[in-house]
């Protein structure tokens, strides 16, 4: 048994998303498994869709239609629940078994909010930490603390070049 909760994908029948969710948290209280499975996420995206009339509305639209991301820990109760839900075909990985996503895969599907505590702001000089520009020095020039983005204008061979970074791609000089 894992003793620390790993997110892990459940594959659903496509548009029992929502449904899929809602009966495993439904299940999650009745059965008191909240120590087990903690978490259950549907990603979505807000979207400007411009309809048959020429006007613009904004829409929810799921960002992996067909699946349910669930931060649990794997036992044969907590797979039981999961697996059984109406609507759940199983988990992703090799013949059904669940594979848990890497730290990398979470970051990068932005499931967990990572906070940063960033001591450098507009127009200060950064040393970059990470990535293919490690070692040059640049000038912030927009931060995006949302995103976790920031864009740096380094000098290379004479010239600005605007690069685009996470926060904790850079550090402050000096």
């Amino acid at each position: 048994m894992a003793e620390e909760a790993r997110w892990y994908v459940v594959h659903t029948y496509s548009g029992y998303e929502n449904k899929v969710a809602s009966n495993l948290e439904k299940t999650v209280e009745n059965r008191q498994l909240q120590e087990l499975i903690q978490e259950i996420r549907v990603p979505t995206e807000k979207v400007t869709e411009i309809t048959d009339t020429g006007k613009r509305k904004e829409v929810e639209r799921k960002i992996f239609p067909g699946y349910v991301i669930v931060k649990m820990i794997m036992t044969d109760e907590s797979w039981y629940a999961v697996r059984n839900i109406r609507g759940c075909t199983g988990f992703v990985g090799p013949s059904s078994k669940p594979v848990p996503l890497t730290d990398a895969e979470v970051a990068n599907l932005g499931i967990e909010k990572r906070e940063f505590e960033v001591s450098y702001k507009v127009g200060d000089s950064v040393n970059i930490v990470d990535g293919p520009l490690e070692g040059f020095i640049g000038t912030v020039e927009e931060m995006d603390v949302e995103k976790n983005r920031i864009r740096v204008t380094v000098s290379m061979f004479g010239r600005d070049t605007p690069v685009e970074l996470e926060l904790d791609q850079a550090e402050p000089v000096g």
